[in-house]
């Protein structure tokens, strides 16, 4: 019986299940680096101007200290914000890699959500704040590439769980049961 990661080609057996599991942690750790590295650049570079514009009327970066969780709700509650993403980041750890019909959609959204968590995190750790630095000028908030990763992360998800899931739990199941025989011994 193949479970969860086993039904990879490439990733087949203990040693490929291994593979696998090694490639989606670096796959966060790669994405979470990289939004420590912007936001770090930001801080070095656009903290003390404030703001540029890159296309007028539409795009803008914008320096902002954001103590508040996504799009600055719940602002001031960096305690609770703290122990609610550990949280979540430890069941969709889990769910990760204990859930046995992952699909590459659901993989997907678990690395984005974990990624981008764990960058806005770190924030809260270092500084007590997540740093925010996207302000599409038609939408009223400011945001950073860690939401953007929880965000399409997010929707992959609930695309994955309205549409996907059940079918491909089915289909699991439908390989994974024993073919019946026949009184000779051969499959029908």
């Amino acid at each position: 019986m193949q479970t969860g990661f086993a039904r990879l080609a490439p990733f087949s057996g203990y040693k490929g299940i291994f593979l696998l599991s090694i490639l989606i942690l670096l796959l966060i750790a790669v994405l979470t680096a990289v939004d420590q590295f912007i936001k770090m650049t930001v801080i070095t570079n656009l903290k003390p101007i404030g703001s540029v514009t890159c296309i007028p009327g539409l795009l803008e970066f914008r320096y902002l200290e954001n103590n508040g969780a996504a799009f600055g709700f719940f602002a001031g509650l960096s305690w609770l914000l703290i122990i609610l993403t550990i949280g979540l980041m430890a069941a969709l750890l889990v769910f990760l890699f204990r859930y046995k019909h992952h699909t590459w959609m659901s993989r997907t959204s678990c690395v984005l959500i974990i990624a981008g968590g764990i960058g806005n995190l770190i924030d809260r750790f270092i500084f007590g704040y997540v740093v925010d630095y996207i302000h599409v000028l038609f939408f009223p908030y400011v945001f950073n590439f860690a939401d953007c990763c929880v965000v399409v992360g997010a929707i992959l998800f609930a695309v994955w769980y309205l549409f996907f899931k059940d079918k491909k739990e089915a289909a699991d199941k439908k390989v994974n049961e024993p073919t019946e025989t026949t009184a000779n011994g051969v499959g029908k």
